[in-house]
């Protein structure tokens, strides 16, 4: 059996280096595809059948976005903790709640979040329609309660008439929340350097960076929970970080996912700093450092973790994979704060 495959392997690779011959397509410009195949974004984010993204939605999301009658005491906005000139984090440590109460993990950034499967930190989200109204709800966030955020938006005309032309309806908890979900998907980070690179321009990025690819896919081995067109296969990992927050196990209850968190993807990372689930690390350089050296050699619990420190790979390269990272930076959606009724 191992020998069939090998040969159906080595077939398929014959294959394609006649199909580029014949084509007039450099055999080397191969990977090259493949990877611009895997790593670029599509050209919008899916969105579930019962919540098309119209301009309607997305205009009403943005506004609601932006307006502070969504915490209870009218003092917060999902924008209070998402700021777009930051990538859409807040550049904390924790996040800051209501009554301006440190929470206990790091506002992750929201560009290109429409790509993502999984919501939070510890993934107990499925869609960002159930993401959105979380933090409402939430006594330590928002804390709003969503009947009293009805009756609010609802007293409002213009609110009215922008519900009954996305939705027609009143504003509801489900159309605030598919408002809100339709505006975040539209909040899409295009034309890294590293996408003209992957895309043929040679110039795009220089070479350290350009070694830091190769290291990032090759002998760091950072693609293996960071790869595909948002660079994270959106599971989560034990990475020995905390013994504390639970992280993924305390939803599901599995003792090999306590102290898991979601894979963050790498899209405008450069941009999002502290980082980690608590915003422990302060750099980029931190970051890689923690991977080269700095990961547990165990656990408190006795189960293993997901990763081990890269002992077999030099310091130097970490500005390589730095100098990547920041590749990654695209160019921000432009997002004006808007004029509320």
């Amino acid at each position: 059996m191992k020998n069939q495959n090998r040969q159906l392997i080595l077939t398929a690779v014959i294959g394609a280096i006649l199909w580029a011959i014949v084509n007039g397509l450099p055999v080397a410009a191969l990977h090259q595809q493949e990877s611009a195949t895997s790593t670029a974004l599509p050209p919008k984010a899916p969105a579930p059948a019962d919540n098309p993204t119209t301009k309607e939605r997305i205009e009403l999301g943005k506004q609601l976005f932006f307006d502070a009658r969504l915490s209870g005491d009218n003092t917060m906005s999902c924008a209070s903790c998402h700021l777009p000139e930051k990538a859409f984090t807040d550049g904390l440590t924790k996040a800051k709640g209501a009554g301006g109460k440190s929470l206990t993990r790091n506002t992750p950034g929201l560009t290109n979040v429409g790509f993502y499967t999984r919501y939070l930190w510890d993934g107990r989200a499925g869609s960002l329609e159930e993401q959105a109204l979380m933090p409402i709800q939430s006594a330590d966030e928002m804390n709003q309660k969503l009947a009293e955020l009805e009756k609010e938006l609802n007293a409002i005309p213009q609110y009215v008439a922008q519900f009954r032309a996305a939705f027609g309806t009143a504003a509801t908890s489900d159309s605030i929340a598919k408002a809100l979900a339709a505006f975040q998907r539209a909040l899409i980070s295009r034309n890294a350097p590293f996408d003209r690179f992957i895309a043929g321009d040679q110039n795009a990025i220089s070479d350290e960076a350009k070694l830091g690819w190769e290291l990032f896919r090759g002998d760091a081995g950072c693609i293996r929970c960071h790869s595909g067109p948002m660079f994270t296969d959106n599971n989560f990992y034990r990475l020995g970080t905390t013994f504390i927050d639970k992280g993924r196990g305390a939803i599901t209850g599995e003792k090999a996912k306590f102290y898991a968190f979601r894979a963050p993807g790498l899209r405008d990372v450069a941009r999002t700093a502290p980082y980690l689930h608590d915003g422990s690390l302060e750099t980029l350089s931190q970051v890689v450092e923690f991977y080269y050296r700095g990961v547990p050699r165990g656990s408190t619990d006795g189960l293993p973790l997901d990763v081990a420190p890269l002992l077999g790979q030099s310091y130097s390269e970490i500005s390589a994979i730095v100098a990547f990272l920041e590749s990654l930076n695209g160019e921000l959606p432009n997002i004006s704060r808007p004029v509320l009724p």
